[in-house]
């Protein structure tokens, strides 16, 4: 943490999680999954997909915004996902 300014470093993006969330057969789910699965090869970042079909918790967080992207398990979008924005957040 910079004491000076009170803010902590960025983490580096190897370290991150990035979980996607969305159903089978959804097509914005899809393109969100071709972008994350770029972006985090490209900054070493690790992903995972979490199907809201088989989960109720996530099923009555979510539904109206799937796909929805999560860093390190706060949420960073929903529907469309941007790659210079996951990239950013990232710290690549």
């Amino acid at each position: 943490m910079d004491a000076m300014f009170g803010r902590t470093k960025k983490k580096d993006a190897g370290s991150r999680t990035v979980t996607l969330i969305g159903k089978p057969g959804c097509h914005l789910c899809d393109d969100a999954r071709a972008v994350v699965e770029a972006v985090c090869a490209e900054t070493g970042a690790r992903w995972e997909e979490r199907d809201i079909t088989q989960d109720e918790e996530l099923h009555r967080a979510y539904w109206e915004q799937i796909p929805v992207v999560l860093i390190d398990g706060e949420q960073h979008t929903f529907w469309r996902v941007d790659a210079g924005r996951l990239r950013r957040e990232l710290g690549a």
